[in-house]
């Protein structure tokens, strides 16, 4: 196998991750997709000489690549602030699809991650929500890692302050996976100490004709469904975030969402329309 060979399969193995760092970045399916091609233009061109750590390397140029995405959407922005004219009749957004786009990466979080500078929020994803050194963050920033750390400090205080769910990818995994395991040991305790006790189920109409409850409130409620329940769901990466997703012959039937605060769960939404869950990217874990 040539180099070019075995880069390209070692790009495919760190795609998923590639992807759901852009898809934090950009809180866009499309432009998460458009990063990490340009990713690979970038890697294939440089080559690995003197690369240790591929898939932390890999990380670095989909990093960069969102960054200057970022500026240039900011600086879009910025330009058209005061020549935009009003909507005209029918040209207004439509709420169905924007929720469907927001479902992928968490309504809250995705506003305020808008409202940080293209510098902070690459920090804070990187570091926080990935876990990428900050020497390597100020590599890609162009700044120090105490710097890089500052932007990380002043964006987390805004996501706090604005009382987002969990964004920590390996805390969610701990709890799905807590949630997963207790659901198919039919463990009461165990599952009613991963769920909050106003814990929330709500799935859609087409997950809810596949056999799911439209809706379920309290932790017992959702103990008594769930108990003994989910052994065809496996751990999935769903728009992002830590999730699972029900998959037969190779086609996701159900993704479940989870939002979770203070490791514990407070919602599961079960999304089985084929749109949302397109807009989701479910991908395995």
């Amino acid at each position: 196998m040539d180099d070019g060979d075995w880069l390209a399969k070692r790009f495919e193995a760190n795609r998923t991750h590639l992807r759901a760092v852009a898809y934090r970045m950009l809180g866009s399916q499309a432009e998460a997709e458009d990063a990490v091609q340009e990713a690979w233009l970038r890697a294939s061109r440089a080559g690995t000489d003197g690369v240790d750590n591929l898939g932390g390397w890999l990380t670095t140029v989909v990093g960069r690549v969102c960054l200057d995405m970022l500026r240039t959407r900011r600086s879009r922005r910025e330009d058209l602030l005061d020549e935009t004219p009003p909507a005209a009749p029918g040209d207004e957004p439509d709420p169905e699809r924007e929720a469907v786009l927001a479902d992928s990466i968490g309504l809250a979080l995705l506003v305020v991650l808008d409202t940080l500078a293209p510098a902070e929020r690459l920090a804070f994803v990187l570091h926080d929500m990935f876990g990428v050194p900050f020497d390597e963050v100020g590599t890609i920033v162009d700044r120090s890692p105490a710097a890089a750390r500052q932007l990380a400090s002043r964006a987390r205080r805004r996501v706090q302050d604005s009382t987002v769910p969990d964004t920590d990818l390996g805390r969610q995994r701990r709890v799905v996976e807590a949630f997963l395991a207790a659901s198919r040991e039919g463990d009461f305790e165990a599952l009613l100490d991963v769920l909050d006790p106003d814990a929330v189920v709500r799935a859609d109409s087409t997950a809810a004709a596949l056999g799911a409850a439209p809706e379920l409130r309290g932790a017992d409620a959702v103990v008594r469904r769930f108990a003994g329940q989910a052994r065809g769901a496996r751990l999935a990466l769903v728009g992002g975030a830590v999730g699972a997703a029900w998959v037969v012959h190779g086609t996701t039937k159900v993704a479940f969402e989870f939002t979770i605060e203070d490791d514990r769960i407070v919602a599961i939404d079960l999304i089985g329309d084929p749109d949302r869950l397109a807009a989701l990217d479910v991908a395995k874990l």
